[in-house]
């Protein structure tokens, strides 16, 4: 039996609320399920509480807590992304799964106004 070269997985990696996710093409995905003989368990045909149900609401309150973390209202947080206030009212109240461009906009905004927030405390401790 002949074993096949390794190719490189064109993926895409995000970290958000400290957790890791990579984000791949869904024929991949399914292939790789197919080869580990495990069901698929993505899918485009998921009722209202499905798994895609379970990753907004969870993608949801962790967008919630970081944004109040942050200090950052829906509209600031917004502005900062660079996407419609009404687009992270949505994916907060768990009404719209947003792409993966959407979400890295969101993550690098927090980080920026983490950091601010970060650099402003260390300024406030410096004596004079």
């Amino acid at each position: 039996m002949r074993k096949k070269s390794l190719k490189a997985v064109d993926c895409r990696r995000v970290e958000l609320d400290g957790v890791r996710y990579v984000i791949l093409r869904e024929t991949l995905f399914e292939e790789l399920c197919r080869r580990a003989e495990l069901p698929s368990v993505a899918s485009r045909d998921v009722s209202a509480t499905g798994p895609d149900e379970l990753d907004r609401a969870t993608l949801a309150e962790k967008l919630i807590r970081r944004r109040r973390a942050s200090g950052l209202s829906q509209a600031e947080l917004a502005r900062r992304a660079g996407i419609r206030p009404e687009t992270v009212n949505r994916i907060e109240r768990g009404r719209t799964n947003p792409d993966f461009a959407t979400v890295r906009k969101l993550v690098l905004a927090m980080d920026a106004a983490e950091q601010a927030a970060a650099q402003s405390q260390l300024s406030d401790q410096e004596p004079e």
